[in-house]
Order: structure tokens, then C-alpha cells, then sequence
């Protein structure tokens, strides 16, 4: 059986072992979301250190926006990828590599939408992002200038995914990774050494995700494997656009509910801060850097189930179901094996992985404590939720995809953040993090259950 998978190409996705393509694909990918999480943690930390939680504040103001670029940059990035993985699996390379040209071209002209009437609507935006008069001139001079990383932010994104799809997960590691370092480097010379403040951190970040956009340009230029950048597919083809944008629908729809999500969420932190002994500030400076936490360890999750994309692509396409159906299973249990690790360590050493955000005065450091501990109550249910949309994206299953990506965030989160603390005040805002990660999974739970059954069914026929 593994000598006849061989001859079907030379494609290894088609017939190496599971596991050892999974471990070559997640490793990567799980550091390049890391190391995109480390951009945002480490602009907090050094901020956090040299102004203080204002400051913290101020990046969590910008925050919807960030998430607003990376919605855009998932959707063209998992769904170009996710379509050129099945192209490849069905052997059509020259498909694949117009949908790298189709996706870059998108690219470009994205950013410039969101450049352009993030500039013309910056304050109005910020407030509504939950500014107030003591972080409106912090958010303002750092959201200005991440607005003109935008193009170098979505193109690491976009074709850092490309990259692995093209066989080269290493690469897109060492594109991000680069970055990722310039940008420590660059913060605290920028923050303390230069005296810039918070306009400092945003130049480091954007300079660092400008060279790793550069390096990957250039890998899809020289050395690209199976596709590479051709002039004659420099443009939007509008068939290809229509059958991959819904297979990355599901990744974008999970980073604009985050965008809503963060939105009400800022809103209600001020608001129900305000009306408590905390004070607004505090509690959206405290559950800001909460936020960079959970997203941090939520993308381990997120790299296992970009790493098992290319392998469950490729082996649809290539009518392998035993195949799809042991990379999912092995999938799923490393991911969740990473959100219980990461649920322990919130629940056991609050304290310590808060000391790293800067030394705060008491009643912060309290209130932060009670809210990473309290809100992350649930986060153990995450990893098998993420690759199960990994999954029915890569699978050429958008709809069930999109469904379960609004599911945490947009139908469960969002109404919990918006009823809880009409009876419980700030408090139930805490508490719904952990009633929609409990909820969401006992729904996820039945899709799974129906879908292993048909894999089943499939791999005993076959």
C-alpha cells in the first residue's frame, strides 16, 4: 500500500507518515504564530516597562485594528493556501502558483483600503475602540504608524502561508522569526535609548515585519518550489478568487469577531471599571495584556491546525481518506494537549507570567491577577475547537468552517460580555470567557462526532 501512495507523486504529503509530516509542518507554523503574538507581547512588555499601564492601555485601544489587518490576512492567506494545497493534490500546479499571484495582488490592494480610511477615520475609531482622555494621544501616535506597516503586516501573513503550502515550512519560520527578533532588538533602543515612547515601539514593529515580508517576497521570486511569482499572474483572477476566498472565510471570520469582540469588550471594561472600585484604566490595561496571554497560547493551537492544513489539503485532493483521517485525530490531541498545559500554568503561576508585563502598583497587580485567572478558566477546551475549523477549511468544507468560527466569539462571547455584567458588573464580564470556551465545545464536540462517522465510513469503503 505505502509503495503504490509513492508512485501517485512525488509529493511527500502523499506518502509520508503522518506524523513526521505533521511535526515538520506544525513546528514551523506553531513558531510563526507564536513569534506574531510575541510582536504584540513585545511591544507590551517594553511600553509596560517605560510608560506604564496607560501605555498598555493605548495598545489595547489599537488592537481591534490590528485584528482587523490580520482578519484580512488570514482570509487571503488560509484560503489561497488552502486552495492551493488541494491544486497540488489534484497534481494542476499552474492553478496553484495563479493563486499566489492572485492572492499577493489582493494583498497590496487591501492594505491600501485599510491604510487609507484608517487614516481619515483615526479618531472617531479610537474612541470607539475605547479611548479616553488619558489614552487617546498614546493610541493616536501608536496606531498611526502601525496603519503604514499595514502592507509589510499582511504580505509576512499572506505568504508565509503560501510558503508552507509551497513545501517550504521552514522558511516561512525563519521569515517571521527574523522579524520577530529585529523587533526586540529594536523596542527597548527605540523606547529608552531614543526616548521615542510608544511611537518607538510601533516603528520597530513595522520595520520588522517589512523585512520579514521582504524575505519571503524573495523566496517566491527565486525559489519558490511549486509556485512562484510569474508576471503573467501578477492580477486578480476572479474564478480563483470566488473558490479560495471561501476556504479562508473561516480564519477571517474568527479575526473580525475578535475585532467586534475586542470592541465591546474595551467598551464594557470601561464602562463597568468605572462604576467599581477598579477603575477603567486599570481593567482595560489589566485584561489587554489578559488578551495578549490567551491569544498567545491560543496560537500554538492555531500553528498545529495551519501545520495539518497542507496534509489534509493535499490528501483530499488526492483521495486519501485514511490519511486525512489520522493527520486530524493527531491534530486535535497535541493541540489539546497545549491549551490544558497552558490552562494549568494560568491557574497555578498568575503572578509570575503577569511580573513579565512590568511592576505595577497593588491593586492592578490584583484585579490582573483575579482576571487571568478567572478568564482563562476555560481555555483547556480551546485547542481541539481550533483544529476542527482547521480542518473543515482545508477539507473544502467552508460553511460548517465559518459556523464554528463565529460560534465562541461572535454568537456566545460577545452576548455573554453584554448580559453578565448587567447583574454581576464587572465581574461577569471575567466570568463569560470561561461560559462561552465551555459552551462552544460541547457544540463543536457534535460536529465532530458526525464527521468522524463519515470518515469512518469512507476509509472502510475505500
Amino acid at each position: 500500500m505505502e509503495q503504490k501512495m509513492i508512485k501517485q507523486g512525488e509529493n511527500p504529503l502523499g506518502y509520508k507518515p503522518v506524523g513526521t509530516l505533521l511535526l515538520q509542518f506544525a513546528m514551523p507554523a506553531i513558531v510563526s504564530m507564536l513569534v506574531n503574538s510575541i510582536y504584540n507581547i513585545v511591544d507590551q512588555i517594553f511600553i509596560g516597562q517605560g510608560i506604564g499601564y496607560l501605555g498598555n492601555a493605548a495598545t489595547t485601544i489599537a488592537f481591534p485594528i490590528v485584528t482587523i489587518v490580520l482578519a484580512l490576512s488570514t482570509l487571503l492567506g488560509a484560503g489561497g493556501s488552502a486552495f492551493a494545497a488541494i491544486k497540488l493534490g489534484e497534481k494542476r500546479e499552474k492553478e496553484a502558483e495563479k493563486a499566489l499571484g492572485t492572492v499577493f495582488m489582493l494583498t497590496l490592494i487591501f492594505s491600501a483600503v485599510v491604510m487609507i480610511l484608517g487614516f481619515l477615520f483615526l479618531d472617531p475609531m479610537l474612541k470607539l475602540f475605547g479611548a479616553t482622555e488619558n489614552t487617546m494621544e498614546y493610541a493616536r501616535q501608536y496606531t498611526s504608524i502601525m496603519l503604514l506597516g499595514t502592507p509589510f503586516n499582511m504580505a509576512a501573513v499572506v505568504l508565509s502561508n503560501m510558503a508552507r503550502t509551497d513545501g517550504s515550512p521552514a522558511l516561512s519560520m525563519y521569515a517571521i522569526i527574523v522579524g520577530a527578533i529585529l523587533n526586540t532588538i529594536l523596542n527597548p533602543i527605540y523606547i529608552f535609548v531614543l526616548d521615542w515612547g510608544v511611537r518607538g515601539s510601533a516603528i520597530a514593529t513595522i520595520t520588522s515585519q517589512f523585512i520579514s515580508a521582504a524575505f519571503l517576497i524573495l523566496y517566491f521570486v527565486r525559489k519558490g518550489k511549486n509556485m512562484r511569482f510569474k508576471r503573467v499572474n501578477m492580477r486578480v483572477n476572479l474564478e480563483i478568487f470566488r473558490s479560495a476566498v471561501p476556504l479562508g472565510l473561516s480564519s477571517g471570520i474568527t479575526q473580525v469577531a475578535a475585532t467586534i469582540l475586542q470592541v465591546i469588550m474595551n467598551n464594557s471594561l470601561v464602562y463597568y471599571g468605572n462604576h467599581s472600585e477598579v477603575g477603567g484604566d486599570v481593567a482595560l490595561s489589566a485584561m489587554g495584556i489578559v488578551s495578549k496571554i490567551s491569544m498567545t497560547l491560543v496560537s500554538i493551537c492555531i500553528g498545529v491546525g495551519i501545520g495539518s492544513q497542507p496534509i489534509l489539503g493535499f490528501n483530499k485532493g488526492a483521495n486519501q481518506p485514511k490519511r486525512v483521517r489520522k493527520t486530524f485525530l493527531l491534530a486535535a490531541f497535541a493541540s489539546t494537549m497545549v491549551s490544558v498545559v497552558g490552562w494549568g500554568a494560568c491557574q497555578l503561576f498568575p503572578g509570575p507570567i503577569l511580573s513579565m508585563f512590568g511592576t505595577q502598583d497593588g491593586e492592578f497587580t490584583f484585579f490582573a491577577i483575579r482576571c487571568l485567572k478567572i478568564y482563562m478558566l476555560g481555555i483547556f477546551t480551546a485547542g481541539f475547537q481550533v483544529v476542527v475549523t482547521s480542518y473543515f477549511q482545508s477539507t473544502g468544507q467552508p460553511l460548517k468552517a465559518s459556523v464554528l468560527s463565529m460560534l465562541r466569539q461572535l454568537l456566545l462571547l460577545i452576548p455573554l460580555i453584554l448580559l453578565l455584567p448587567l447583574r454581576y458588573g464587572l465581574q461577569g464580564i471575567l466570568y463569560a470567557g470561561p461560559v462561552a470556551d465551555v459552551a462552544s465545545a460541547i457544540i463543536v464536540s457534535q460536529f465532530v462526532i458526525f464527521e468522524l462517522k463519515k470518515l469512518n465510513k469512507i476509509c472502510k469503503d475505500s
